[in-house]
């Protein structure tokens, strides 16, 4: 396995796929998932001869799963250890869900040029929870519900989630994959507990406005319209009116998982978008 150990000892998994002198492409992925969540993205940009790298998040997947650094300065940090460690110049950086806000984070703050463009999709920022300067967040009641629901059952509530909310399987009408499923729930109980309890917090009380206003490059921000777990109004247009050169492409219907519901959309307008 192609693997990076941070300055704390956590060793860091990734893919790397594809010709090395090829422009890179860095898939970041969600709460609680793992690189192969993106299985349809790496597959299909591999074909168009990019070079895909995915790697899984710190007590994520097959990376470790240490106590300490379930927060997003510290998932960009390890970000910054396999982007030096791989010398990678000239990448788009493609984040989903909580990956979304670590590219927006990391991009912020990337080394002259690492970057060359970013996509946010279904993405986290600027912030989900609601508070004074959010009011159209999400109310801490909702995660709370989730942490207790993590805590009592993972197994179970990492059944709930892709049956629900998060592929939209629970709408009137929805072809219903239970290979999808099955697929979130395998990579979310190969994860840690710990970690994921403590990324709940991570993803939906960061504050990612200043990050989002110091990026420079192009962003192309994709959210669908029925996504339940980050709601549209209150993340994909705000970010694009944040973003100095930021691009919002809406999907009508399309839910919170819309990378694998849709890949045969979603993937030919990111590469529309790189190719640009």
């Amino acid at each position: 396995m192609s693997t990076v150990t941070t300055p704390d000892g956590t060793v860091i998994f990734y893919k790397d796929w594809g010709p090395r002198d090829a422009q890179p492409i860095v898939f970041h992925h969600g709460w609680p998932l793992s690189s192969d969540d993106w299985d349809a993205q790496l597959l299909f940009f591999l074909s168009k001869g990019y070079r895909v790298i995915a790697h899984d998040r710190r007590g994520h997947g097959r990376s470790s799963q240490p106590s300490t650094g379930h927060d997003m300065d510290t998932y960009v940090a390890d970000v910054n250890v396999l982007t030096d460690h791989l010398d990678l110049q000239g990448a788009v950086h493609v984040g989903h869900s909580t990956g979304g806000g670590e590219v927006a984070r990391y991009v912020a703050q990337a080394k002259p040029g690492r970057v060359s463009k970013a996509v946010l999709v279904a993405a986290v920022p600027p912030v989900m929870v609601k508070k004074d300067s959010n009011p159209e967040g999400t109310p801490i009641e909702v995660f709370d519900g989730f942490r207790a629901a993590l805590a009592a059952n993972r197994a179970q509530f990492f059944i709930e989630v892709p049956t629900g909310p998060f592929y939209g399987f629970n709408r009137p009408g929805a072809q219903v994959s239970q290979g999808l499923i099955d697929h979130w729930w395998w990579q979310g109980m190969m994860g840690a507990a710990n970690a994921h309890y403590e990324c709940i917090k991570a993803f939906s009380e960061t504050d990612f406005t200043e990050d989002l206003k110091k990026i420079d490059v192009p962003v192309l921000v994709m959210h669908g319209t029925d996504d339940q777990i980050v709601p549209y109004a209150d993340s994909g247009p705000k970010s694009a009116e944040l973003l100095q050169n930021g691009t919002l492409k809406s999907y009508e219907g399309y839910p919170h998982g819309m990378l694998s519901t849709h890949p045969e959309v979603l993937n030919a307008d990111i590469l529309a978008f790189v190719e640009s």
